[in-house]
């Protein structure tokens, strides 16, 4: 069933262990994601339910945790890709769902939103650089499963909306995330109006970094992601991190310490020193070194 423009993730979106079927006799679920290597740096997560919009539900939610816990727990992998099959990235909570979750107790909506978090979590705090390739809707959890993305990027003509006021729901879970990357004015408006908005108004907030024509969107796409594997493989990590521990802390003495040592750190690797002396020789870094045929 396809879900109607607006539908939001509620709380959450994770069903209780008490909704599973019993694994003994249940078949195994169909894969909710297509993930592909197309190299050996990079991965690509695609949302796989295009009949419904690539709408959450509980198989989406564990899946995709459990696919960035092992991609992030690669040591080679330099970027990801997480987009979205069919004509749009993420419609929010699937209907089907949303009408079992009407029926659950207040424990049950607490263990859903657990999974929830623990899935943005997961990615959001995933240490490979994660683009965002945004194209049709995206609609509330959707918004969030963006807000946790490093880049993002949008094709022209894309809608997001933060849908959960129409229904009297918040969008509690996932809020944290986008505050941080809409930015707090913003999402005082958004939050509370739950008005669209479209890839131009969301560049204009920062919240998306790129907007193409939908012909042009993989382009652009490519571009962040060979940029990502041109750059020192630990820089790129160590980077990612710096800003999420700098960011909002107060420049004292204690972070003028971390950021010297972290410095010092780098320069003294081997990766440190292999830029630095390929940077001086005038020739590719080791990491930039095509792979053996």
């Amino acid at each position: 069933m396809t879900p109607s423009p607006g539908v939001p993730s509620p709380h959450s979106l994770a069903a209780s262990p008490a909704a599973a079927p019993a694994a003994s006799s249940a078949p195994a679920p169909a894969s909710t994601l297509d993930v592909r290597r197309p190299s050996p740096h990079v991965a690509e997560v695609w949302l796989d339910r295009p009949e419904v919009r690539n709408a959450f539900n509980d198989g989406v939610v564990a899946e995709l945790t459990t696919a960035f816990r092992a991609l992030g727990a690669e040591p080679g992998l330099r970027a990801i890709v997480l987009g979205g099959r069919g004509k749009a990235f993420c419609a929010g909570a699937d209907l089907s769902w949303m009408r079992a979750m009407a029926g659950y107790t207040w424990e049950q909506n607490r263990a859903d939103a657990a999974a929830l978090a623990e899935m943005l979590w997961t990615i959001w705090s995933c240490p490979v650089p994660v683009l965002g390739r945004i194209h049709g809707d995206c609609y509330a959890g959707g918004v969030g499963l963006a807000a946790v993305c490093d880049v993002l990027v949008a094709a022209e003509g894309v809608t997001f909306c933060l849908s959960e006021a129409r229904l009297g729901l918040l969008p509690a879970t996932i809020g944290p995330y986008v505050v941080r990357a809409l930015g707090e004015q913003a999402a005082r408006r958004y939050f509370t109006t739950a008005e669209r908005f479209d890839a131009a108004t969301a560049q204009r907030l920062g919240f998306v970094h790129e907007v193409a024509a939908a012909d042009a969107l993989d382009a652009k796409v490519d571009a962040i992601v060979a940029a990502w594997v041109g750059n020192g493989p630990a820089a790129v990590r160590a980077c990612k991190q710096l800003v999420k521990d700098v960011a909002a802390r107060p420049i004292d003495a204690a972070l003028r310490e971390d950021t010297a040592r972290r410095i010092a750190d780098i320069r003294a690797s081997a990766e440190g020193r292999e830029g630095i002396a390929s940077f001086l020789d005038k020739r590719d870094p080791s990491w930039r070194a095509a792979p053996a045929p």
